[in-house]
């Protein structure tokens, strides 16, 4: 129970690593309030965790509009007393050549992983500020803001931006005592990565790690986890490769 009755916000809670970390909050002891676009995915992982002894509730929320999360911060406190922990974790991904990519594309993109994750940060640590709280933003990036891939131009600039976002708002927020730290996820076995099954990438991709299989979504929220637990406290601004080697080495194999 090592989150014991902290409250953590988990965006893009529905599904895939989200609900994943949801459930593994829940079970260390969290509060959890699950935000998501998807109330019908979103109010089952809050029954499913609150069928099981947990607490949560769900919060209905679009990351790209910065007054829901804001709402959905205050939501949270005016719930369970208090926001600890911020899982910015809500993201999107569009797989075309870069030649097919239009700027429609890449907005779209951007407005979630990038922008969404900025709001959270500032709407979280504007909350915890004023509440006194020396709380966690975890900020989920991804080994493609660190290295090049085929046909995910939004994704891999808005997961770069989210590196450097992570870096900075560690700088800021240390004199309030608030940590930011990201986890740097690599090929998830979650929808997300439909777009590489469909382009027949997918065997491809899990050959670019080292188990030559997909991370499950359980892997990853194991780790956001132990950043969001007291233990965690002098990791502060860096990102935690959570890949599987994948920026550790480079294949021989093409994908043509």
């Amino acid at each position: 129970m090592k989150l014991k009755d902290k409250v953590s916000v988990i965006t893009g809670g529905a599904d895939g690593i989200g609900r994943a970390t949801a459930q593994k909050f829940a079970k260390e002891g969290a509060k959890v309030v699950v935000a998501d676009l998807n109330e019908d995915a979103g109010q089952n992982v809050v029954a499913e965790i609150n069928n099981q002894g947990g607490e949560a509730v769900f919060f209905k929320l679009d990351v790209t509009n910065f007054d829901e999360v804001t709402a959905l911060v205050e939501f949270a406190v005016n719930t369970f007393g208090s926001i600890d922990v911020m899982f910015n974790n809500a993201g999107i991904g569009i797989n075309k050549p870069f030649l097919d990519h239009t700027p429609d594309d890449y907005h779209k993109v951007v407005a979630v992983n990038q922008h969404g994750v900025y709001y959270g940060m500032l709407a979280a640590a504007r909350k915890m500020k004023e509440l006194g709280v020396k709380g966690a933003i975890i900020n989920n990036a991804s080994v493609f803001g660190y290295v090049a891939t085929l046909g995910v131009t939004g994704y891999q600039a808005a997961k770069g931006a989210v590196v450097m976002l992570t870096k900075h708002g560690a700088l800021e927020l240390a004199p309030y005592g608030i940590r930011v730290v990201g986890v740097a996820p690599a090929a998830v076995n979650t929808n997300i990565v439909e777009g590489y099954r469909a382009a027949g990438l997918l065997d491809y991709m899990k050959k670019q790690q080292l188990t030559r299989e997909l991370i499950e979504p359980e892997e990853i929220a194991e780790v956001v986890s132990f950043l969001a637990t007291d233990e965690a406290r002098v990791m502060n601004g860096s990102v935690v490769m959570a890949d599987d080697g994948f920026a550790s080495f480079k294949s021989d194999l093409r994908p043509f």
